[in-house]
């Protein structure tokens, strides 16, 4: 299976800054220890061109210059430097990547990305650009200069936070599905209509999720038609995330990525995934639930290369 990463020894934040950038680091080690045979890449930059699918480009070049205003930089929540924007770049790069690399083998992953906050002319919530909303742009674009038909994409944000920016972009597009699974009363405060929003209350456990999940993922099927599935495995849903509010178990987001994956793959869906948010007071335990879910991807690409020979 094809992993594709944002060199995640760069540490691209000052000493001291909240957002836990080191579990990048302690994720890729723990793969190499566990999942030897995964193929891993350090991902090209995402190119303007690329960006400008989504993004204005006032705000592209106000990001790559570094002259944002600094309520957008608040806002985001990084200090602009240019190993943030490359970080940002090399991250968008790795779902795209991650997309075509699903598109021929079935499953792929970004070993981070689902910055879901980001919207067309501003970032958020720790996100710079939409790597998600910019690799669905990518593959439609590639599959229409194919010659295919148009390109379906369902997004299955299961990130705790619900994804605004994602909702925002894709509001009026028809060719593509936003299904988010998040915590009510979390970030961010107001939120955008999605295709589909499962709103979960605080302290929502295994059992009451999955019966949400299995549910939207229902509706989903009996809405839309995808033919390429960007899956936010997002570890914050976990009991005792420092931002989260749910409590979730190891066991149930282990759960829940198996149905999200089997779901995929019994409908011969491609799925690239990403790794979305995980801010536990012990960042190993967010390292280990996000090493899971690949874990289980490992699995659900094993099953399509069976099932294609």
């Amino acid at each position: 299976m094809q992993v594709f990463f944002a060199d995640p020894r760069e540490r691209f934040l000052p000493p001291g800054h909240r957002f836990p950038v080191e579990k990048y680091e302690l994720l890729k080690d723990l793969l190499g220890k566990e999942l030897p045979h995964l193929r891993l890449s350090c991902a090209d930059l995402v190119t303007e061109g690329e960006l400008a699918l989504v993004h204005t480009p006032k705000y592209i070049q106000a990001v790559l210059e570094g002259s944002l205003a600094p309520d957008l930089v608040r806002e985001i929540g990084f200090p602009w430097s240019q190993a943030v924007v490359e970080r940002a770049r090399r991250s968008c790069g790795a779902t795209v990547a991650a997309c075509q690399a699903a598109l021929t083998e079935g499953v792929a992953a970004n070993l981070a990305g689902g910055t879901h906050h980001a919207m067309a002319d501003r970032g958020g919530g720790f996100c710079v650009f939409n790597d998600v909303a910019v690799a669905a742009r990518a593959m439609q674009m590639l599959w229409a200069r194919h010659g295919r038909r148009a390109l379906n994409v369902a997004v299955i944000d299961l990130d705790v936070h619900q994804g605004n920016g994602t909702a925002a972009i894709f509001q009026s597009d028809k060719s593509v599905f936003t299904l988010s699974i998040h915590g009510e009363k979390n970030f961010p405060f107001r939120k955008v209509t999605s295709d589909l929003d499962v709103d979960l209350p605080d302290g929502c456990g295994d059992g009451d999720y999955m019966v949400a999940l299995s549910s939207a993922l229902a509706e989903l099927r009996r809405r839309f038609e995808p033919g390429l599935i960007i899956y936010i495995a997002g570890a914050d849903p976990l009991a005792g995330d420092r931002l989260g509010r749910l409590a979730l178990t190891l066991e149930g987001l282990k759960t829940r990525d198996r149905l999200v994956l089997d779901w995929a793959s019994q409908r011969g869906i491609p799925v690239a995934m990403t790794m979305g948010g995980g801010y536990g007071l012990d960042v190993s335990h967010t390292v280990r639930g996000q090493a899971n879910s690949f874990h289980i991807a490992w699995k659900a690409w094993q099953r399509w290369q069976n099932q294609s020979q």
